[in-house]
């Protein structure tokens, strides 16, 4: 999807489509999401200087860094609740509210960053990515609207309606209405803030009917089954580590679901993580709808920490460790194997995934995987050091983890898994037979194709009409090839290559060429 919602962001840019009507090669957008459209074809066009792709990265990953200052801020106000609070002692000594709060808020900070879910689509230019900030700037809304409600009211407003934006109308008005009640029971809500808060709930109904967001896209019953199992195996991997903490905050704070009636440090991520939850057991792609339950997660898991007995916190370190080390040791692994050829099986293997790789050293890409490394082992020296002892020291190590063997992935890795997915080694192989065409017709290519190949060849896909071709070059997908025989003017095409997408034996296509054209050269 991340080349697909480049390929919309040009057509944006280069005028080919409009601000409310966004078509690929005459194809809509799969998700009706505006917003991040929006801001990567504004990044492009004010940033000519830049390659496209890095210019409309920019303002996903300043998002990125917004929503986790969102998510912080939440964790931060929701300890600073009286029920979240500890207990104080009868001789005074217990920790000082602002500075547990800080704790609790790194510790769910850096529980979000240590989420294996987080690697890949956080990255993407995907109306996922931006949701998820959206998300962040929703629980923030409502978190500190007891402390400062103008605020309060202001992010979550905003966080509503982007998330419309961002193609989720209907989570966001289940989100709005399940937020909107659980305020209005707690006792530091007013009537007018009620009034404004609905106000702008029914601004975010109107504004998605308006601009037609209402689209059935949820799975029909038949395939609910089926959506259980994929979805369990997701949880437990998707979510790690931040689900464990957080069904053991549940059980921990138990207490508070029968002798409390409002504690709003549980009832609001609790929430939230519900809802998306079954918002990704009704959709197709599971995977990018529970991105959006992190932040709500890592709250919940920042709770679980002050509970810890130095056994449990000594037994996350020590999982953690191995798991992060054994990842980060594989990688180094298949990069020497590469370089040398010793040990021989995973240089084979690569080979053998990626037709055509050629592997070449990397001075900075080698350099950068070093450093990281080094960072990663002091880490690890330090957390087994003795240490005054701090809420978030359990969290350090997986947040650490996961950073380092990303950073290892998009060094040591990177060439191989350019190749392997990306379109730029399949557009080189497709350049030496066609050239360098203005246009190529197309028969029923995927969005992802359209996108992609459009990018790499700088080439315009229009689609194959039953009036006379204008252009020299057709391509067609595999699926589609006997649908294309009974197609009206096929005889006017010669089927000239075979092409399948390096790493990727499912994606194919037939490249044709126009048999005038043909007789002509």
């Amino acid at each position: 999807m991340d080349i697909t919602s480049l390929g919309y962001m040009l057509s944006l840019a280069e005028g080919q489509s409009n601000l409310l009507n966004l078509q690929l090669a005459g194809i809509p957008p799969e998700l009706d999401a505006y917003l991040p459209y929006w801001m990567g074809s504004f990044a492009i066009q004010f940033l000519p200087f830049l390659r496209a792709d890095l210019a409309a990265r920019l303002p996903f990953a300043l998002s990125s860094l917004f929503g986790m200052l969102c998510l912080w801020q939440a964790i931060y106000f929701l300890a600073r609740n009286p029920q979240a609070q500890p207990v104080a002692f009868a001789f005074g000594g217990e920790a000082n509210p602002k500075d547990y709060a800080r704790s609790l808020a790194d510790a769910g900070l850096l529980g979000y960053l240590a989420c294996l879910g987080l690697a890949l689509p956080s990255h993407e230019l995907t109306p996922m990515a931006i949701q998820l900030q959206t998300v962040s700037l929703l629980f923030l809304g409502s978190a500190i609207l007891p402390f400062y409600p103008l605020k309060g009211i202001l992010a979550w407003s905003l966080g509503i309606l982007l998330l419309t934006l961002s193609g989720a109308p209907t989570l966001s008005v289940v989100l709005a209405l399940g937020t909107l009640l659980i305020w209005a029971r707690h006792p530091q809500s007013t009537k007018n803030q009620i009034v404004i808060l609905s106000l702008v709930f029914s601004l975010a109904v109107v504004l998605s009917y308006v601009l037609d967001l209402w689209h059935w896209r949820l799975l029909p019953a038949s395939q609910l089954n089926q959506q259980w199992g994929q979805l369990f195996e997701l949880l437990v991997w998707y979510l790690w580590p931040a689900w464990p903490l957080a069904a053991w905050t549940i059980w921990r704070w138990r207490g508070h679901w029968t002798h409390q009636i409002w504690s709003q440090h549980l009832m609001l991520p609790i929430f939230l993580f519900i809802s998306t939850l079954i918002a990704s057991l009704m959709t197709e792609n599971p995977d990018r709808t529970l991105l959006l339950s992190l932040p709500s997660l890592a709250a919940l898991a920042a709770f679980a920490l002050p509970t810890f007995s130095r056994t449990a916190a000594a037994l996350v370190d020590w999982f953690t460790l191995l798991f992060f080390s054994t990842g980060a040791l594989i990688v180094w692994v298949v990069w020497i194997s590469l370089e040398t050829g010793f040990p021989e099986h995973p240089s084979v293997n690569v080979h053998n995934l990626i037709p055509g790789y050629v592997h070449r050293f990397d001075l900075l890409s080698f350099c950068i995987a070093v450093v990281s490394t080094i960072v990663w082992i002091k880490l690890v020296q330090w957390r087994v050091g003795r240490h005054p002892a701090a809420i978030w020291k359990s969290m350090v190590l997986p947040a650490s983890g996961a950073v380092v063997c990303w950073i290892l992935l998009m060094t040591l890795w990177l060439p191989f898994i350019d190749r392997g997915l990306s379109y730029r080694a399949w557009s080189d192989e497709i350049t030496q037979l066609i050239g360098s065409p203005k246009c190529v017709h197309y028969f029923q290519l995927d969005r992802n194709q359209i996108a992609g190949l459009g990018f790499h060849l700088n080439l315009k896909f229009l689609p194959l009409n039953v009036s006379s071709p204008v252009c020299e070059w057709l391509m067609v997908k595999d699926k589609a090839a006997e649908e294309f025989k009974s197609f009206p003017a096929q005889n006017l095409w010669s089927l000239s290559q075979t092409l399948q997408r390096p790493g990727d034996k499912k994606d194919r296509i037939y490249l044709f060429q126009l048999k005038s054209a043909n007789q002509h050269d």
